[in-house]
């Protein structure tokens, strides 16, 4: 990753750099990527969206990283952490967004590898997420080892607000969850 620097933004951190990620997800939107929005996406809404995780972030249920070339940032991706007891040994991948200008250089992996070892880091074994099917993002998450689960036709609709089919990924991080090796209940 030359020229590239990862980070994980902690709540102070997402907050003074809310109006840069708002320029990130803006050029998403503006640029057809399918990521929550339709278009035209206004900045203040843009902005408004990084700071209502603040919270979150301060709280540990989300986990957000950065990238930067030199001041600019040109990606980001976020974890989303369960609190049901059940389900605390996943995580789900969201909001994995390059600029533009700076794709191709391998920056989506590198921040992908970045969610990945976080959630490890915190005890997940299993991460989901889902990408428009057929986009170039399906083809990063095939290629960095997750496997399709299935495609739910018309699940999401892209910027111009057409429905489009998404792909539900998986990939587990061990090959036992702890779930799977405690004694079974008779």
């Amino acid at each position: 990753m030359t020229g590239f620097t990862v980070f994980r933004l902690d709540a102070g951190e997402l907050a003074r750099t809310a109006p840069r990620l708002a320029d990130l997800l803006l050029d998403a939107v503006d640029g057809g990527a399918s990521v929550g929005f339709l278009a035209p996406l206004d900045r203040a809404d843009a902005e408004s969206w990084w700071h209502a995780h603040v919270p979150a972030v301060a709280e540990g249920g989300r986990a957000i990283w950065a990238a930067r070339d030199g001041e600019r940032v040109v990606g980001t991706v976020s974890v989303g952490f369960t609190a049901y007891p059940n389900g605390r040994h996943r995580a789900e991948i969201a909001k994995l967004l390059v600029h533009r200008e700076a794709r191709g250089r391998g920056l989506g992996r590198d921040l992908l590898t970045a969610a990945e070892r976080g959630a490890a880091e915190r005890g997940a074994t299993l991460l989901v997420l889902d990408t428009e099917t057929g986009s170039p993002a399906e083809g990063l998450y095939r290629s960095a080892g997750w496997t399709a689960a299935g495609i739910i036709p018309g699940f999401a609709a892209d910027p111009a607000g057409t429905l489009r089919p998404t792909t539900l990924f998986y990939k587990q991080l061990v090959a036992e969850s702890r779930l799977a090796t405690a004694p079974a209940v008779r």
